[in-house]
């Protein structure tokens, strides 16, 4: 079928197929579908085996119960599909190091519903940044080695592929770095009663909206914004909800075209751009493509006052690859060491978790660090359900959710308020402000790039701090 047709696949028809046995459930570009397996053999790795440095934590006030009197019960397995190569990796560099962590914390055994100590091992297996091959690893972990839970972050397409994969096998999964509304509506799920088994802890789409509302603002301008969104998940559920947003706000918006993720020539988008006058821009795109089009906008001379990336700039290293010409670009920010959390495994705050990590993984800290809040989250549901083999038990304990992580407060529990942090039945809202890259010597840091935090419009977010103004674009 042409794409036109593949977009109309609902979530339900998608569920009918997906649990076929040995098959790969593909969701290309968002989209519902069932492929070949690829056939390659898959590796497992543990956290042991991916870092070897800094495991053990000390930080006092955390919340790890153990029993020296109690039985010991069986392992729990929770499978991580996560992109460590291909394109999107950047969202993975931290996952190996969050498991090493997540299985320090709980290596003497956390006394479960059952009242026996429980282990827990963490399998990470590398999707390849491919939809196709994420729901394949995922069923592979389910069906071979029957995992109790999915968790998974990574954006849209690593996010989806494995949540439908597991709703399908009836199996939990837990997910962050996934905008609400892609998560819903970029496949016609509805929102208010779809899911039994999969659940999201991240931002909806309109509150990026505010918080780049909120940085544009900043910056005089014509208010015309140009916008890039691919033609994958991500980008549809942009395609949704932004535009209009914009629109609402008194800000004319000019589409650049629905691309193809790694694109290498965006002439013609940049021509459009620049006809249009628009001093204003946000694309949503992956590090390669971003640098590409960033690269090639300034060649042509294209050269707005204000400029901000989704996805693509919240990896330092991104900003790297385009030298001194990423300065003062913005993005959102969903984690940050300055955030007021604490992790509730090992008491550490986001500061000394980021700490750690530099000085452990010897690279600068990331964002995706906050998807930390999976292994807090995993460990509460199977510490509060009756018993790890009992599913419907495991379902109660999702839905009623009441967690302070890393990352922020986790709210299930709370009424569903669509202006709450309890929106939709499975999805909770998570903190998000807006951010700006400044070069790191401004601030005393050894880094080239440091992010920092410029505005915080959202009531969610209380006690995240701004710490600096919005700066224009500044071009040689």
């Amino acid at each position: 079928m042409d794409s036109e047709e593949r977009n109309q696949v609902s979530r339900r028809e998608f569920l009918k197929i997906a649990g076929v046995a040995g098959a790969t459930v593909g969701l290309g570009a968002g989209l519902g579908g069932l492929v070949a397996a690829c056939g390659e053999e898959e590796t497992t790795t543990t956290g042991g085996a991916t870092t070897t440095a800094g495991a053990t934590t000390t930080t006092a006030g955390a919340t790890t119960t153990v029993s020296a009197g109690a039985e010991m019960g069986r392992e729990i397995k929770i499978g991580f599909p996560s992109p460590q190569t291909g394109p999107a990796a950047a969202f993975g560099v931290p996952d190996g190091y969050s498991i090493s962590r997540w299985e320090e914390a709980t290596k003497d055994g956390i006394v479960l519903g059952d009242g026996k100590k429980h282990t827990f091992k963490f399998l990470l297996r590398d999707t390849q940044s491919d939809v196709n091959r994420g729901a394949q690893v995922t069923g592979d972990l389910i069906n071979n080695d029957k995992v109790d839970m999915i968790v998974v972050a990574s954006a849209p397409d690593t996010v989806l592929p494995a949540v439908d994969t597991a709703e399908a096998s009836g199996v939990p999964c837990i997910s962050t770095v996934c905008p609400m509304g892609t998560f819903f509506t970029s496949r016609q799920v509805d929102s208010s009663k779809e899911y039994k088994w999969g659940y999201n802890y991240f931002w909806l789409n309109e509150d990026l909206v505010q918080c780049y509302l909120a940085m544009y603002e900043k910056v005089p301008s014509n208010k015309v914004l140009g916008y890039m969104f691919p033609n994958d998940a991500d980008g549809q559920g942009d395609r949704l909800t932004q535009p209009p947003a914009y629109e609402a706000a008194g800000i004319k918006t000019v589409d650049g075209g629905a691309y193809q993720p790694l694109t290498e020539n965006y002439t013609d988008s940049i021509a459009k751009f620049k006809a249009e006058g628009c001093e204003l821009f946000i694309g949503d795109m992956i590090p390669p493509d971003f640098t590409n089009f960033w690269k090639q906008s300034l060649q042509q001379g294209y050269n707005p006052k204000a400029a901000g990336f989704m996805k693509g700039i919240l990896f330092p290293e991104a900003l790297e690859a385009v030298g001194t010409v990423g300065e003062n670009l913005i993005t959102e920010c969903w984690w940050h060491p300055s955030w007021p959390y604490k992790s509730s495994l090992t008491g550490e705050t986001c500061r000394e978790m980021a700490d750690h990590f530099q000085t452990t993984q010897n690279r600068q800290w990331t964002q995706p660090l906050g998807a930390y809040c999976l292994g807090e989250w995993a460990v509460d549901v199977f510490k509060r359900a009756a018993s790890p083999d009992d599913k419907e038990a495991l379902a109660q304990a999702l839905k009623t959710t009441k967690l302070d992580t890393i990352m922020g407060p986790i709210d299930f529990a709370a009424p569903i308020d669509a202006q709450g942090l309890h929106p939709y039945p499975n999805g909770c809202r998570s903190p998000i402000v807006g951010s700006q890259w400044i070069f790191g010597s401004e601030i005393g840091s050894t880094y080239m790039y440091e992010e920092v935090l410029v505005v915080n419009p959202t009531p969610w977010a209380p006690g995240i701090e701004v710490t600096d103004e919005v700066r224009p674009m500044k071009y040689a």
